[in-house]
Parts: C-alpha cells; sequence; structure tokens
C-alpha cells in the first residue's frame, strides 16, 4: 500500500500535462476545486467525471495506478457514503433496519459526495504526479509574489509547502520498512481486534519520528551547506514560461463552470 501511494510522488513523463507551467497547473486546481461544488444532479457529475477522465488520460499517468492510490483513504470514501445514507432523511424509505431508515435521497447524496471526494483526489494528485517538486515551489512563489510587497515571507512558505508534498512518500516508505523489519521481529499488525491492532502501531511512531526528525536536520545541513539563506537576491536556473496550452486549459476549465452552472437543476 505504501508502494501505491499517489500524494508527492512524481512520475516523470512528457504528456501535455507534464509539459503545462505548473502556474497553470495550480490555477486549473484551485478552479476545479471550486467548480466541482457546482455540481448538483446526474448530469453535471458525469460530465465532471467525463472532463476528470479526458484529464487524466492527457496526462498519460494509468488509471489503475490511481485506483491503487485509493486505498489509503477508501475507507473515508465508504465512512462519508454511510452517514449519508444513514442520516441523510430525503425522499422516499427505501429499507428500515431497526432504528435506522435509508430513504433514496440518501443514497442519492452519499454517492454524489462521495464521487465529489473521488474526482478531487483525482485531479489534485495529477498536479504531484505530473510536476517536480521544484517546480511546484517556483510556481507558488510566482503566483503569490505581490505579497512580498506586504512583507510576506513567500518564498521560504512556498519551500515549505513543496518539501512538506515531497516527505510524504518518503515518511510513507520509511514507515513501510520499519513495520517490515517489526514484523521479521514477531510484530502483528494484521491480526487481533481493533485495539489490540492501534497497540501494535504505537511501536512504530518512535522510530518513525526519530527518521524524520534525522532526515529533517540533514536536510537543513545540506541547505546550509549550500549557502541557502532564503529567497533574498536568489536568481532562478529555470525561467518559467507561460505557453498557449496554459491559456487553453484555464479557458475549458471555465467553459465547464459555465456548462454546470447551465445545467445545475
Amino acid at each position: 500500500m505504501m508502494e501505491k501511494m499517489i500524494l508527492g510522488r512524481y512520475l516523470p513523463g512528457d504528456s501535455v500535462v507534464h509539459r503545462m507551467d505548473p502556474r497553470a497547473k495550480l490555477l486549473f486546481i484551485f478552479g476545479f476545486v471550486l467548480i466541482v461544488f457546482l455540481a448538483n444532479n446526474v448530469l453535471t457529475y458525469a460530465l465532471l467525471s467525463l472532463f476528470t477522465l479526458v484529464v487524466i488520460l492527457l496526462s498519460k499517468v494509468r488509471i489503475a495506478f490511481l485506483m491503487a492510490g485509493l486505498k489509503p483513504v477508501i475507507f473515508l470514501i465508504l465512512f462519508t457514503f454511510l452517514i449519508h445514507v444513514f442520516f441523510t432523511k430525503e425522499g422516499e424509505v427505501l429499507a428500515q433496519l431497526g432504528f435506522l431508515s435509508i430513504y433514496k435521497g440518501g443514497i442519492i447524496k452519499g454517492a454524489f459526495i462521495s464521487l465529489r471526494f473521488l474526482l478531487l483526489i483525482f485531479v489534485t494528485s495529477l498536479l504531484t504526479l505530473t510536476t517536480p517538486p521544484i517546480s511546484v515551489t517556483d510556481g507558488i512563489e510566482s503566483l503569490f509574489g505581490p505579497l512580498k510587497r506586504v512583507k510576506v515571507p513567500v518564498h521560504e512558505l512556498a519551500l515549505m509547502i513543496s518539501i512538506s508534498l515531497r516527505f510524504i512518500p518518503t515518511l510513507l516508505d520509511e514507515t513501510d520498512k520499519i513495520m517490515k523489519a517489526q514484523m521479521a521481529r514477531g510484530a502483528d499488525f494484521t491480526s487481533g481486534s481493533v485495539s489490540s491492532r492501534v497497540k501494535a502501531v504505537i511501536p512504530l511512531l518512535i522510530p518513525l519520528f526519530v527518521s524524520a526528525f534525522k532526515r529533517a536536520e540533514e536536510l537543513a545541513v545540506a541547505m546550509e551547506a549550500r549557502g541557502y539563506r532564503g529567497g533574498e537576491g536568489r536568481t532562478k536556473y529555470r525561467v518559467l514560461a507561460w505557453h498557449l496550452r496554459d491559456t487553453a486549459a484555464l479557458f475549458v476549465l471555465a467553459a465547464l463552470a459555465s456548462a454546470l452552472v447551465g445545467l445545475r437543476s
């Protein structure tokens, strides 16, 4: 499961999405997160799903890889669906389970919310899967550049976000190694009651925190050894370039938003 985690990983490639300017991708993601809430019926969600499928195909990221990456959050998606199924009381009653009633509106709303969550995970994951961490940093710093006038440390904030994203898969890989080492010594993480499984996970925390602090210290020493002193006076080796495809992507997103508004029930 750790090896299939998609958040924070970068997959090198030469697709249209890979070649987009990181600033355009960030604006695209922010825009998609906003317009996904415009969908409220079958037609609008079908349009959003089709649009997401097209974006995934353009990125040349395998759908099977994205589906495998859902395993860490599949419980949360199912939990969200069940919450709406059992506690949303809209429409006709379809079934009665003791004191709980299952309504048609609850199933529909749960399916819509779960699908919305799924689409958000797919599209936002494409940002890190198709963009190197250093490009994400440059894109965030460029977009928030005007805030430098009010003394906001934009460069440092962008660097912190980029390092956080990059360390997610690193820490997951480290957790996987610690789990395998403890399992080889007799630890059991897969059997027993829920409380026993939680207790078995606790011994993972100490070596994981020690490893995380060690990596952070090594990173800080490496940055200081290379003369890093923040964003003041720094120049760029890679200059960001905005192309026609970046403008076209944002226009397509705007057209999608207009279509969703027109098709809302």
